[in-house]
């Protein structure tokens, strides 16, 4: 029984670690943040999410849109959580194109909850026109679309400096350590003080990063909390179940004498 146990326990053990153990050895050249979503039993830090919206919106949004985002989704459980009545200021503050109107013509509106976000961009080709030549990516699920997740975005953003003495880099093109080539073409979007938190959190380069990655990633895994939720519940439901099962099969076959 104690055998058993043990086997049982240390298979839940690398189970609920592998991923991370897996991460940390294929990039461990990146920065590293103690992210709170990263355990196990992760969950988002509330106050973060929302100073890195409001990083996005100030800093990210006028070039890369988050086109899966819905304005609702903001004070939705397990997200940034603000009020509903935040929610509506916030969607407020955007316009969208609505229509036709009982004349057959377009108009804009205040966007509402159920609008996603507002795009920077009308479309692709005007994006990379403003980007000279270089198409933004939309940040819904960028945290899941790059090897690295979290830790790769967040060194990126730190990652800027002045390139070696053997590299030329053209005009409008940046040398960034953790990216990949090193190239790249956006200048650095952070700097201290570019940003005046609500929450009164000084704003410097690295936590502003943080912020904002923290936000990207609940964005790319909104429903993240409630799958580790359950995936705890799940392991205590097989944990009692194989108890029960070995006390079952063990009264069993005491009921059968063994023969010598």
């Amino acid at each position: 029984m104690k055998i058993f146990l043990k086997i049982l326990f240390f298979l839940i053990i690398i189970i609920s670690n592998y991923g991370q153990k897996v991460f940390a050895a294929e990039n461990n050249s990146l920065l590293k943040q103690d992210w709170s979503f990263k355990s196990f039993y992760g969950k988002f830090d509330r106050a973060s999410l929302q100073r890195g919206y409001q990083v996005y919106t100030e800093v990210c949004a006028s070039c890369h849109s988050m086109k899966y985002l819905s304005y609702r989704n903001l004070a939705e459980e397990g997200g940034p959580e603000f009020s509903e009545a935040e929610a509506k200021n916030i969607a407020s503050q955007f316009e969208v194109i609505d229509g036709p109107n009982s004349d057959g013509e377009m108009f804009t509106r205040a966007a509402k909850l159920s609008d996603k976000f507002v795009k920077p961009y009308s479309n692709d080709q005007e994006a990379k026109n403003a980007n000279g030549g270089a198409y933004p990516p939309d940040m819904s699920v960028l945290v899941k679309a790059r090897k690295g997740g979290p830790d790769y975005i967040y060194s990126v953003l730190l990652g800027y400096e002045d390139p070696p003495a053997d590299i030329k880099l053209d005009e409008g093109v940046y040398f960034n350590k953790y990216m990949y080539g090193n190239k790249i073409k956006m200048a650095s979007p952070l700097s201290d003080g570019i940003v005046e938190y609500a929450d009164g959190t000084k704003a410097t380069q690295k936590q502003m990063a943080k912020d904002v990655v923290t936000f990207l990633t609940w964005a790319a895994e909104p429903h993240l909390e409630s799958r580790h939720r359950v995936g705890f519940k799940v392991i205590i439901y097989l944990l009692v179940l194989t108890i029960l099962v070995y006390f079952s099969m063990k009264r069993i076959w005491s009921r059968i004498e063994t023969k010598i």
